[in-house]
């Protein structure tokens, strides 16, 4: 239910944003807590009595981040948030550093580990509860759900997805279920695979592969071209284009330019060649044009090929 603000657009619009906050980084890691409960199961603290489970074991649990995700933050050995410290006569506060990435490693962690609770069994000696734990997970449909409600309120341009992965939103995006359909169908293998892999790194929150992307996408356009075996190359993609335009003078022309112009990008640019002359890309955003326009024309293409 949306409060009042909410309702009648009173309220300023939150910027959407890849950077995750101090703030924003305690409320996700907040959120992982309230189901740390739910890992008690690979990290649990044995009952004295010999009934099992009682609870989590956090050291353990602590200690096996260190080799699962090593870059999350810790406080004194242990996994914790960073805080934002106000020492005195100092102007501004000092922020503990993070690693944002490793944040999204444990919320996909937590929701790939989590089971299902079927059990909680009060015991009077010790004051504790005796847990016991199904084989299944479908607390993570409340965990993805509160997790992406963080993600929303704070502005953020992830979501965790029902596979329990975090992939980014990208708001400019042509990519569509229509499309990933679509190379899901590309009966040609290596095309196939090239697109496959592009799509899924393009999803990915972490910045590398955005940039590796760009280069699968790339390559799969080169592969595009000789998708007709027995054809040169640029026979094949004389026949691609050809089947495009349906024999549409007008249509040869824009799309046999386009092709020309995607091939010069992925040759003059630092895309699928490494060379000091090449043009380096600085800006994350401009991998998200470069993917963006190069599968405009493959997403178009491969509804043509036979």
């Amino acid at each position: 239910m949306s409060l009042y603000t909410e309702r009648h657009g009173m309220r300023t619009p939150i910027e959407r944003t890849y950077s995750i906050s101090i703030k924003t980084y305690s409320r996700l890691f907040d959120c992982c807590s309230r189901y740390f409960e739910y890992l008690a199961w690979k990290y649990p603290v044995e009952c004295p009595d010999g009934n099992g489970c009682c609870g989590l074991d956090f050291k353990k649990f602590s200690e096996d981040m260190e080799f699962e995700i090593p870059t999350l933050f810790r406080r004194e050995g242990r996994i914790d948030k960073p805080q934002s410290i106000q020492f005195p006569f100092d102007d501004e506060p000092i922020d503990d550093e993070f690693d944002q990435y490793a944040l999204i490693d444990l919320i996909e962690f937590v929701a790939q580990n989590i089971r299902d609770i079927t059990q909680k069994r009060y015991h009077d000696f010790f004051r504790h509860n005796d847990l016991f734990f199904g084989g299944t997970n479908e607390i993570a449909e409340k965990f993805i759900k509160e997790i992406n409600n963080t993600f929303q309120k704070a502005g953020l341009l992830y979501q965790l997805t029902t596979n329990l992965e975090v992939e980014r939103i990208e708001e400019t995006a042509i990519l569509s279920e229509k499309i990933e359909k679509d190379i899901q169908a590309i009966k040609e293998p290596g095309l196939h695979e090239l697109l496959i892999v592009a799509v899924q790194k393009h999803k990915s929150p972490y910045p590398d592969d955005q940039k590796d992307a760009v280069e699968k996408i790339w390559d799969a356009f080169e592969r595009l071209k000789t998708y007709y075996i027995g054809k040169k190359k640029n026979e094949s993609a004389d026949q691609i284009i050809s089947d495009m335009s349906e024999g549409k003078e007008a249509y040869i022309k824009l799309f046999t330019a386009e092709f020309k112009l995607l091939t010069e990008i992925g040759n003059n640019y630092r895309i699928r060649h490494h060379e000091t002359d090449k043009i380096d890309i600085t800006d994350i955003r401009h991998y998200d044009y470069f993917f963006n326009r190069c599968l405009a024309l493959i997403g178009t293409a491969i509804q043509y090929l036979k």
